[in-house]
């Protein structure tokens, strides 16, 4: 059964979205860093950064190229996180 978000869940992730993607800033949707985690699980809602869906989902998306692939290009994924936390704090 898929739980429901919690209202601070909610609030996260919209604080997210609001900021842009982490990489370019466009408009962002909500990516789950998945590091630990086995096929079919989401991390947290809180262990997510923006991206937009060029870096998402697109040609240059961490789906596309794959996760290796991209965090070198890209940067960390951890990293990204740490930087989207602190500008929501701003």
């Amino acid at each position: 059964m898929k739980k429901s978000r919690t209202k601070a869940e909610k609030e996260h992730l919209d604080k997210l979205t609001q900021i842009g993607c982490i990489v370019c800033g466009g408009p962002a949707c909500i990516h789950h860093i998945r590091d630990g985690q086995g096929m079919g699980q989401k991390s947290s809602d809180f262990e997510a950064i923006p991206l937009c869906y060029y870096h998402h989902q697109g040609a240059q998306g961490i789906h596309h190229l794959g996760t290796k692939r991209w965090q070198k290009i890209y940067g960390e994924e951890r990293t990204l996180l740490a930087r989207a936390l602190r500008r929501i704090e701003e």
